[in-house]
């Protein structure tokens, strides 16, 4: 008989160890319970470690605090600052803008991508557009917001799968004219390579399929206005072709802020397309 001794010692837990974090304990105590941003700070006094917001500034900050998986984030920290908005929306706008122009340790999302990319239906067939070549506020015909060439054409591939639609004819691979191509062989297209499908009827339920996607050209001839009102805080959100430019307090001061926006910023249109068209805020516009 084999006597077995099992061991009851675990393994040293791996990544930082969790200690609350004493240090930053007096900072709670000025953070207000309001919308806004905050900003962890670490030794450097021009590279933040994170930045984040909430519509509750402090219940937000307290809740990295009981998250064992920040350790390191805590430990780095040697001061909180925060900056208050009107509302959410504000603190939205706010946060994307400071992250994309001090780039902090902590955040992953919301860096600026010079990749950005869209696709433009050009007669029937899809192309790959580049924000630096094309003007995405204003273009006509343009579908979705990617990160790279490579996402845009993997969500192509996605709709032609789902729609039974032709890669050929897409332009996703080489046309042999007359020829059914691979996928039609399998059932996987419908056949608008070899007259199976008419092109009318195939670039019909493209189009059908990307329709969710098209980006919306900025409505006004100018910058706008958008206001937002909150506890003890009103703000003018200064927005010009999807840039937010910033937020002033009163539309006098709107005049400062009004400038042409500097290319078009991904991040603006995914926050401000739906609260600027659904009519919620009002909007003032700037001549």
């Amino acid at each position: 008989m084999v006597n077995r001794r099992v061991s009851l010692r675990s393994e040293p837990p791996s990544g930082p160890v969790y200690t609350y974090p004493e240090h930053l304990r007096p900072a709670l105590a000025t953070l207000p319970r309001l919308p806004g941003v905050y900003i962890f700070h670490g030794e450097s006094d021009t590279l933040p470690l994170y930045i984040g917001k909430s519509i509750n500034i402090r219940n937000r900050v307290m809740s990295h605090f009981r998250t064992p998986e920040e350790a390191a984030l805590l430990q780095q920290t040697r001061r909180i600052s925060w900056q208050q908005t009107a509302g959410e929306l504000g603190a939205l706008l706010l946060e994307a803008s400071l992250i994309k122009e001090q780039q902090p340790l902590f955040n992953k999302r919301l860096r600026r991508n010079r990749q950005l990319c869209s696709l433009q239906l050009r007669g029937n067939r899809p192309e790959v557009v580049y924000s630096r070549d094309v003007d995405f506020s204003h273009t006509p015909d343009l579908y979705g917001l990617f990160a790279n060439r490579r996402a845009a054409l993997e969500m192509l591939k996605s709709l032609a799968d789902e729609q039974q639609l032709c890669y050929s004819v897409m332009g996703l691979e080489s046309l042999n004219r007359g020829r059914a191509c691979f996928r039609s062989m399998l059932g996987r297209c419908a056949g608008a390579c070899c007259g199976r499908e008419t092109l009318d009827a195939h670039n019909a339920r493209l189009r059908q399929g990307m329709m969710h996607l098209q980006l919306v050209c900025w409505p006004w001839k100018a910058a706008i206005a958008l206001e937002e009102k909150g506890e003890g805080l009103t703000q003018f959100h200064i927005i010009h072709n999807w840039y937010w430019l910033g937020a002033v307090t009163s539309l006098t001061e709107a005049q400062t802020l009004k400038r042409s926006a500097s290319g078009f910023d991904q991040d603006g249109y995914k926050i401000l397309c739906r609260p600027l068209l659904s009519g919620t805020y009002p909007i003032h516009v700037l001549e």
